[in-house]
């Protein structure tokens, strides 16, 4: 039985898919272990009756396992690992939260209207210290090899450049070499191509909580 999945739909356009990163880190998941399933979007200024009766806080991703709907990201991709195990996903324990910093710096400084807060610099910080890592261990984090701590980077990353890039004209700094070359190879995959948003949803996307 194929498994379901309900994600974001992109911000006026209900039948195009979504900018939701955490939807992305799941659907990326199912993709590099080569899993079938079935995609619900869901417009989340309009959410279906059907969707809220399984799921009444309301939140995506959620996935459907035999029979049972289950949310939340790392719930959801740690049960994946674990019904399909092979190609393994697993980062080491000590690498698991590798850039785990970096999406709320992003936020903060993408909602930041303080530029003397110190709200970039924390952001290029986070960013050093992931270069710093790739540099040693590169190209992924863990290496040669893929884990789920990237595919959970991949498309925060990818907000971060498109927004921070839209919103405040900002980009990773140049010298941060190691970062540079892990998104172009993060984004050049066809997991990433298959399932990212385009960068104008994710744009309207962002777009409420910048002017918030």
């Amino acid at each position: 039985m194929a498994i379901e999945i309900c994600v974001k739909a992109a911000k006026g356009a209900p039948d195009v898919l979504g900018d939701c990163p955490f939807c992305e880190r799941v659907l990326l998941t199912l993709k590099e272990k080569k899993v079938p399933y079935k995609t619900h979007l869901i417009d989340l200024d309009n959410k279906p009756k059907w969707f809220l009766e399984v799921n009444p806080d309301g939140k995506v991703p959620l996935i459907k396992f035999d029979d049972k709907w289950i949310s939340d990201s790392d719930v959801i991709v740690g049960l994946v690992e674990e019904k399909y195990p092979d190609p393994s996903l697993s980062p080491p324990p000590e690498l698991a939260s590798v850039g785990s910093k970096i999406f709320p710096n992003f936020v903060s400084f993408l909602k930041s209207k303080d530029a003397n807060d110190g709200m970039e610099q924390a952001l290029v910080d986070e960013l050093k210290a992931l270069d710093e890592h790739l540099k040693n261990h590169g190209p992924y984090v863990n290496g040669e090899k893929i884990t789920a701590v990237d595919l959970s980077l991949a498309p925060k990353l990818y907000h971060l450049e498109v927004a921070l890039g839209h919103f405040k004209k900002w980009t990773i700094p140049e010298t941060l070499t190691h970062v540079h070359n892990y998104t172009k190879l993060l984004f050049g995959r066809e997991s990433f191509k298959k399932t990212s948003a385009a960068k104008e949803y994710v744009v309207a996307g962002w777009a409420s909580k910048v002017n918030a």
